[in-house]
């Protein structure tokens, strides 16, 4: 079996540490585990890696977050796979920082790499992996806050956090999507 995982985030020294790169961190953190190497493609940086008995496609949007949907669009074409076999991985502000949230569908809640990768399918459903990063903001500053890097206290936990996300990367592949949202997913 085969899935695509698309990280999503922003290219660019300026943006790699920022909130807003936390599906970047996660998939750099599981090549680097599974000795993948990023190659420049279509669209994202792209990586194979197996694991279980599984191949991840591991994709690194280079269309900046707001054009997301053009790297999952041709991914999920190119691979054949529906959307049930793709994972976004994505920061939310709407959930404290450290909690995940795994779902089959919903909103983009605001997202816009989530609103231009629903805008590219023409739908919602598909699963994604919502990595919380807090609502530490002042009204107005949510962009701002979403490209700052994380505070030290979080950094003290960031790593954690990013490897617990990469097993649930692995695990939505192995034991699929309902197990691993009974598992994974934080109160």
């Amino acid at each position: 079996m085969k899935y695509l995982i698309v990280g999503l985030g922003n290219i660019g020294p300026e943006y790699a540490e920022t909130r807003h790169n936390i599906g970047f961190m996660v998939l750099d953190y599981l090549a680097q585990k599974f000795d993948g190497k990023f190659d420049v493609s279509r669209h994202a940086f792209v990586t194979e890696i197996k694991s279980k008995g599984r191949t991840f496609v591991l994709v690194k949007p280079t269309t900046y977050m707001n054009l997301s949907g053009k790297a999952v669009g041709h991914y999920l074409n190119s691979l054949k796979l529906s959307p049930e076999q793709m994972l976004i991985i994505t920061d939310d502000i709407a959930i404290p920082f450290g909690k995940l949230r795994i779902r089959m569908k919903g909103s983009a809640g605001g997202h816009n790499g989530l609103k231009h990768i629903e805008q590219t399918l023409g739908h919602n459903n598909y699963p994604r992996l919502r990595f919380g990063v807090g609502d530490d903001f002042s009204k107005g500053k949510q962009v701002d806050y979403v490209l700052s890097t994380f505070s030290d206290d979080e950094k003290a936990e960031l790593q954690t956090l990013i490897e617990k996300s990469a097993d649930a990367v692995i695990s939505f592949g192995t034991i699929g999507l309902e197990r691993t949202m009974n598992q994974f997913n934080t109160k």
